[in-house]
């Protein structure tokens, strides 16, 4: 893909249940009890069983990804976590919502700046990444 300046991407929006949350733990050996246990999140304080921020991390990254066409475009990703993905126990789980402005395109590489919300509330901040035109 081609990026301009001012360019704005479209939404792309994810799902996640407790089903997806059981599963990251297992892949990932993320087995932190706040990502299955409404007993133990809200005892520390949570709105209830949250998502992993590195699987909300990673569904940032696969947004970027299908914005650049292809994975290996992404030449660099950074975010900052500033609040937590409640994961509801239903059938619909919750969403997760990415979309980016197009900065800056500077020797063939665009610098986007996401934006990640649930629920209406920002989750990411400084949430950016560089492109590498395609």
């Amino acid at each position: 893909m081609r990026f301009e300046v001012g360019q704005v991407l479209p939404q792309q929006v994810f799902r996640l249940t407790r089903a997806d949350l059981v599963r990251y733990a297992g892949a990932s050996g993320d087995f932190n009890p706040i990502h299955w246990s409404e007993r133990t999140a809200t005892g520390v304080g949570l709105p209830g069983v949250i998502a992993h921020g590195m699987l909300t991390m990673a569904l940032a990254g696969q947004a970027v990804a299908v914005w650049a066409g292809r994975g290996d475009a992404v030449v660099d990703f950074g975010v900052r976590f500033t609040r937590p993905v409640p994961v509801p126990d239903t059938d619909e789980g919750t969403e997760l919502s990415f979309t980016a402005v197009v900065k800056s395109v500077e020797n063939e590489v665009a610098l986007l700046d996401l934006t990640a919300t649930c629920g209406g509330e920002r989750v990411l901040a400084q949430a950016r990444a560089k492109v590498r035109q395609t």
